[in-house]
């Protein structure tokens, strides 16, 4: 089964810096099959014959040995990610007038429910739920007015890891 690794908070202003090729390296090390990574932000596509919560243990655990510290890690199937990819409105870009991000859920706060509590003014972002997902986009001239930016302090920040759309359809379209 193919899988993507959604590694939250690594190689973000000059924290927990984490070079792709030892992530590479390690996750071959475990015998998952056609690894590849994505960009600095800690996405990692591989394949393997195990359940996806074995996959985390076991990855949760290695990158503790392997780098020193532990991190928040979402293990999704290629097909929940296309699922979520597919939610997203062709007409939903990242350009110059225009921001999409998709904020992977966390199981504990994996509910459109989640939406009602994001700290913005919701006459100024579009929201999608997907199982897994919260999809937003906003018109870059209204980000300040959204107060978007006010989640990154919030707890709730905690339990997502946020992708922007172009990262999110790569990985949707994932072929080893």
């Amino acid at each position: 089964m193919k899988y993507i690794a959604l590694l939250r908070g690594i190689n973000v202003g000059g924290n927990r810096k984490v070079e792709m090729k030892r992530l590479k390296a390690m996750l071959e090390s475990m015998g998952y099959t056609n690894v590849s990574t994505y960009l600095n932000s800690g996405n990692a596509m591989f394949e393997s014959n195990l359940a996806q919560e074995e996959i985390l243990k076991a990855i949760s655990k290695a990158f503790t040995d392997e780098f020193g510290y532990e991190i928040p890690i979402l293990i999704k199937t290629l097909g929940e990610i296309e699922a979520i990819v597919a939610a997203i409105p062709v007409e939903w870009q990242n350009n110059k007038d225009e921001k999409t991000d998709v904020a992977f859920l966390f199981p504990e706060i994996d509910s459109e429910k989640t939406i009602d509590e994001l700290p913005v003014k919701r006459e100024y972002v579009d929201f999608i739920y997907i199982k897994g997902a919260i999809i937003w986009h906003i018109m870059k001239k209204d980000y300040n007015k959204s107060q978007l930016n006010k989640l990154v302090g919030r707890k709730l920040y905690q339990l997502m890891t946020v992708r922007n759309v172009n990262t999110a359809r790569f990985l949707g379209d994932y072929k080893p």
